[in-house]
């Protein structure tokens, strides 16, 4: 796989999705607010743009967003999940995690 391009991803507060759209294509992440945490409960990005990094950049924005705001991350979805466990400087923010 080549290095992702970035993308321009939206942040919509009052449906609680991190959103892009790419070559007429949205790819979102959902999330719910518990209190004090963030949890993603899909990663969903077409087929037709699949394979371009587009998953891991809107998670990555998800995460952002709540490390910038205090917030812990329940991460339901399994892409999310994974995505975690792959990049460790994100796991102190996994709900139930130290630090």
């Amino acid at each position: 796989m080549t290095e992702a391009r970035a993308i321009d991803i939206g942040h919509d507060a009052e449906r609680r999705r991190f959103s892009a759209t790419v070559d007429g294509h949205l790819g979102y992440v959902d999330y719910a607010l518990d209190g004090g945490v963030l949890e993603i409960l899909h990663t969903i990005v077409p087929d037709a743009i699949g394979g371009r990094g587009i998953a891991g950049q809107l998670v990555r924005a998800a995460l952002d967003h709540a490390r910038a705001n205090g917030l812990r991350v329940r991460p339901t979805c399994p892409y999310a999940d994974a995505w975690m466990r792959r990049h460790p400087d994100y796991e102190p923010l996994r709900e139930g995690a130290g630090g």
